[in-house]
């Protein structure tokens, strides 16, 4: 009888160590997928930014080969400008507290 009451306060310990490992495990794969979700969105904001450039001097030179036998008015060529930096301005401005927690 006695055995078995040691059995079974072994099974019970051995029960709680692989509860408390699993505790464990489940907090590190956590981790690693708020990791891994932060470098992609850190990847996808670069991307989203370089999209963003590109396009941007994309449409300068279309505008320049364009209006290479006319005279440019500056007028267009300031509004893309203006456009442009509002863009890498919504890509790299400083993010507030609020959004960070998310």
């Amino acid at each position: 009888m006695i055995s078995l009451q040691s059995r079974k306060q072994l099974l019970l310990a051995e029960s709680e160590l692989n509860r408390a490992q699993l505790a464990q495990d489940s907090a590190e794969i956590a981790a690693g997928v708020r990791a891994l979700t932060d470098r992609a969105k850190s990847l996808a904001s670069i991307a989203s930014s370089a999209a963003v450039l590109v396009a941007g001097l994309a449409a300068f030179r279309r505008a320049k080969r364009a209006d290479a036998a006319a005279k440019p008015s500056c007028l267009p060529a300031i509004l893309k400008a203006a456009g442009l930096i509002g863009s890498l301005w919504l890509a790299f401005r400083p993010k507030g507290r609020d959004q960070d927690e998310s």
